[in-house]
């Protein structure tokens, strides 16, 4: 009787598991989505799919495929060939270009020669009337030139060019040309609108080889670097110049750096002949600030001391027995320069100028904002003692 009664019970509990088994299956089925023969569960999920991307743009590097190229059509007919002839004279050149060491530094986009009898650059016509902004070391040496000529588009012989002003300190110069009508001029934008990244398009002549479009990205803002002269000058160093990758070689000088709107942001004008992509341009409003000044009076006007400096480090302190590193030596006085006129020597540290206190060489920029003419107090520390010395304030002349 015991063992009828738990076969009973295992029958019941299989019976019960088995409607289970089928009602739960049931239940199942009928969550099961019925689709038509159009549309299939794939469909389902790219639509989804589609629906949550809506918001994702896709990248866009050039919204047309001929965008650059329309660009530089309009704009090469405004950008220049320029040749520069020089006087024979005997070589006078600085021997550091014959020196590997400082060779291969950095060059100019001109055909490094240390005393070129021709040089070769690019530039580009900013006014309808023929004046051209260039590089001045695409110029320079201009007491030595015999002749500077200019190839536009659309005419069968060179222009003969004036140059009408320059600045060394910029690496900037300013031509005119003559012609028969209205000419090309290519529109200036503003570099302080300029965003790293975005691409950018160069125009010139490398190698002779006249109108070479390249591209590439502004890699960069604020670059500065030093280059040795070829002149006996002590040569230049830049500031706040931008980097582009875009390729540049010798002859490049003085054409257009542009954004893909086909405004000018730069300047072209020197490159880092160690490495690859590594060119650099001055900003164009840099340029656009000193245009009217180069064309009125041929040069750039400012104030002038006449001292080379460097700031007081510990150890400079602890030699000339300074109360602390506050301050600017001064370590070069040039000949005949106001500093060297109203007595201020080597070695003196400039602690004050008119009132105002100098910590470092960022502070020396007060001078820029002097007065020709202007009769200014200098606060100085000479063999741990202080002096007031007055110094006139002269006028910078070209190339120092």
């Amino acid at each position: 009787m015991e063992k009828f009664r738990k076969s009973l019970f295992f029958l019941i509990v299989m019976i019960v598991a088995a409607l289970g088994f089928v009602l739960g299956g049931l239940f199942v089925l009928s969550k099961v989505p019925v689709y038509k023969e159009e549309q299939r569960p794939t469909d389902s999920i790219i639509a989804n799919n589609e629906t949550q991307q809506t918001n994702i743009a896709p990248p866009v590097i050039f919204e047309e495929p001929y965008q650059i190229a329309d660009v530089v059509e309009k704009a090469q007919p405004a950008v220049v060939f320029i040749t520069t002839e020089y006087k024979v004279r005997q070589n006078t050149g600085n021997q550091f270009f014959n020196d590997p060491f400082f060779g291969r530094f950095f060059e100019y986009f001109i055909y490094p020669e240390p005393t070129p009898q021709v040089s070769y650059g690019t530039g580009f016509i900013i006014s309808q009337d023929g004046y051209i902004l260039t590089n001045q070391h695409v110029v320079d040496l201009s007491e030595d030139i015999d002749s500077i000529q200019v190839t536009v588009l659309g005419y069968d012989k060179p222009l003969e060019a004036k140059l009408i002003g320059y600045d060394y300190i910029l690496d900037l110069a300013i031509l005119k040309i003559e012609a028969d009508k209205p000419l090309p001029s290519i529109q200036l934008g503003d570099s302080e609108k300029t965003r790293i990244g975005e691409w950018v398009i160069a125009i010139g002549n490398p190698f002779g080889y006249d109108h070479t479009v390249t591209i590439g990205t502004l890699s960069a803002r604020g670059r500065q670097i030093q280059i040795p002269d070829n002149t006996g000058r002590q040569g230049r160093i830049y500031e706040n110049l931008m980097q582009t990758d875009a390729a540049i070689n010798p002859g490049n000088s003085g054409g257009p750096l542009m954004n893909i709107k086909g405004e000018v942001i730069g300047v072209n004008t020197a490159v880092d002949a160690q490495g690859q992509g590594i060119g650099f341009a001055i900003p164009i409003n840099v340029a656009k600030s000193v245009v009217d000044e180069l064309i009125k009076y041929g040069k750039v006007i400012r104030p002038w001391l006449g001292i080379s400096y460097w700031s007081v480090t510990d150890e400079i302190a602890y030699s000339l027995k300074l109360p602390d590193n506050k301050g600017v030596v001064i370590t070069r006085i040039i000949a005949s320069s106001p500093a060297d006129r109203y007595g201020l020597k080597v070695a003196d540290v400039i602690v004050k100028i008119k009132g105002t206190p100098i910590n470092n060489i960022g502070d020396m920029k007060i001078v820029e904002t002097l007065k020709i003419g202007d009769r200014i107090p200098f606060v100085v520390l000479r063999e741990g003692k202080e002096q007031t010395i007055y110094v006139t304030i002269g006028e910078r002349p070209q190339g120092i």
